[in-house]
């Protein structure tokens, strides 16, 4: 189905006006998952002491200041150290206190002991800014690299129901070992400012997300750019991660009852893929002679959660990627994607879209000061074949993982993770229709073909300093090919298609606040084996990380 500019800002529109019904005074604004307090927090709820929705991140400053001036309440389950990391977090989500008295104020202190660049608050409006700076150094054998970032971050509310955000930073990597590709590797992939050739001692790229929001009392809509995180995982997630660039997208989050939430997104990803059909001639020689334009390539995904009872979550959510056309359909929060691809390819797979179905479990403190939870992706499967190995394309994902906190001395926390993805996985005959943005996969980095299990120590000797022990252990196998993805029977095993690679590291870390959104980090990670050195081009057998950062 096509659908023209007029025709898409009428459906924005028309969702806002729907959303303009409600009534209620709330404001969001979504906090950058990377802050420490998602780990205090997660750890509380761990404890029974809270009950934390964080399936899908970012949060919002306002289910985060909540959750704290609960556990404010009730400090007497709180060890030293966690009241005075509360009173540190309670200084930064201060916005929603009644009594904050109208005031402007630059590079000073607001009444909370919170130090800010900028400061506004006047009746129904509320500003704050920061600058958003980086430095950090990676060294090892044979590489040297010196990132710098600098930027603005800002946030604010105007009126009771609208809300705004914006970060940029402009980011520069010096030095030799500089990985440009970021394929093979946790750390979110980037989107190079000029073709560079990989060998290049200077790569330059930025970082930008931003967020308008309507809220209401128990719901929101938003419309911006952003990374949206989809269940839980130590070393990656499974359904939605943070390794591919942020993209454009609207999000519904809507919470009708105490046990019942549903979330809804439809994103506008790059498949950096070149339409040759709709690029034309630009009328000179300059550069090329050809104005070239890419595939358009779109996500849609909804969410339904079920809280039972305090500390269990069971989530079962469906998403469809599709391209060349923005497909208005989409835009409906409550369709069954899966059947209305079918209505509009007529079943064809030359014609359809690439669909996904996704499941989680998490489960906190029934055992006590114990998460558990695991997440199942499924791409494809034939659920009438799926014992049958002759027959079978039991094409899925699946993670399952356990921490246990005060462990024998408070906050010492132990956790385990297993993950494992068979071949195929992400993969789609339509190259436009890859689970993937800008070439970067939407789910776990380490793709189809292989597994990963994680085993990690993490420790808070004093308050505000997170120290972490982590094992990784990774086993790749090659890509198969099309033909076999939908063709071969039985499918190709398990890490049949080799040569298998492995590779294991080991990584200290520790992470130090020393002011609100002010972190110091060092680490060292000690790895064996390079899985396929033409991806991981920066990999040494040790590296030290050191930086510091500001504003997000």
């Amino acid at each position: 189905m096509k659908l023209n500019l007029l025709q898409y800002n009428k459906a924005i529109i028309l969702i806002l006006l729907l959303c303009a019904g409600f009534t209620g005074k709330a404001q969001v604004v979504f906090e950058n998952p990377n802050n420490p307090v998602y780990k205090y927090l997660s750890r509380q709820a761990q404890k029974g002491n809270i009950e934390f929705n964080d399936l899908i991140q970012p949060v919002s400053r306002k289910q985060i200041a909540s959750l704290l001036h609960f556990l404010q309440d009730s400090t007497e389950k709180l060890s030293v150290t966690e009241q005075k990391e509360l009173a540190f977090y309670l200084q930064e989500f201060s916005e929603f206190d009644s009594a904050i008295k109208d005031s402007t104020t630059f590079f000073k202190k607001d009444p909370y002991g919170r130090w800010r660049f900028l400061s506004v608050t006047k009746d129904d409006f509320l500003l704050r800014g920061d600058p958003a700076l980086t430095f950090e150094t990676f060294q090892g054998g044979g590489k040297g690299v010196a990132r710098i970032g600098t930027g603005l971050t800002f946030w604010g509310h105007a009126g009771k129901h609208i809300s705004f955000q914006f970060y940029f930073q402009d980011i520069t990597d010096r030095g030799k070992g500089i990985d440009s590709n970021r394929i093979f590797t946790p750390e979110t992939g980037i989107i190079r400012t000029a073709n560079i050739n990989p060998n290049a001692k200077t790569v330059n790229y930025s970082d930008f997300r931003g967020n308008l929001t309507y809220s209401w009392k128990n719901g929101s809509f938003s419309i911006g750019k952003d990374q949206l995180l989809w269940g839980y995982g130590q070393g990656g997630r499974m359904v939605l991660s943070d390794k591919t660039p942020a993209y454009p997208n609207i999000r519904l989050d809507y919470q009708p009852l105490t046990w019942l939430r549903f979330n809804y997104t439809h994103a506008w990803l790059n498949s950096a893929i070149i339409d040759s059909a709709r690029s034309y001639p630009k009328g000179n020689g300059v550069y090329g002679t050809e104005r070239e334009l890419y595939v358009q390539k779109y996500m849609a995904s909804h969410t339904l959660s079920f809280l039972p009872v305090k500390g269990l979550d069971l989530s079962i959510g469906e998403s469809m990627v599709y391209s060349d056309n923005f497909d208005a359909g989409y835009l409906i929060p409550i369709m069954f994607f899966k059947a209305y691809d079918q209505y509009q390819s007529r079943y064809k797979l030359t014609t359809g879209s690439n669909s996904q179905f996704f499941f989680s479990v998490s489960s906190r403190n029934h055992l006590p000061k114990t998460h558990l939870y695991g997440t199942l992706f499924i791409d494809e499967i034939r659920t009438a074949e799926i014992f049958n190995k002759a027959k079978s394309r039991n094409q899925l994902g699946y993670n399952l993982g356990a921490s246990v906190t005060d462990v024998g001395i408070p906050y010492l926390t132990i956790g385990a993770e297993y993950t494992h993805i068979n071949p195929f996985v992400y993969n789609n005959v339509m190259q436009a229709q890859t689970y993937t943005n800008q070439s970067y996969s939407l789910g776990d980095w380490i793709g189809q073909n292989a597994d990963r299990f994680t085993a990690w120590l993490s420790y808070t000797p004093i308050p505000r300093l997170i120290t972490r022990f982590e094992f990784n252990t990774i086993r790749k196998g090659r890509d198969g090919s099309l033909e076999d993805q939908y063709f071969a029977e039985p499918q190709p095993g398990f890490l049949s298609q080799g040569p298998v690679e492995k590779q294991q590291q080991f990584l200290l870390e520790a992470n130090y606040q020393l002011l609100n959104k002010l972190q110091v980090k060092a680490a060292f990670m000690h790895q064996n084996g390079v899985i396929r050195p033409e991806i991981q081009t920066s990999a040494v057998p040790n590296e030290f990380k050191f930086g510091v950062s500001y504003g997000f």
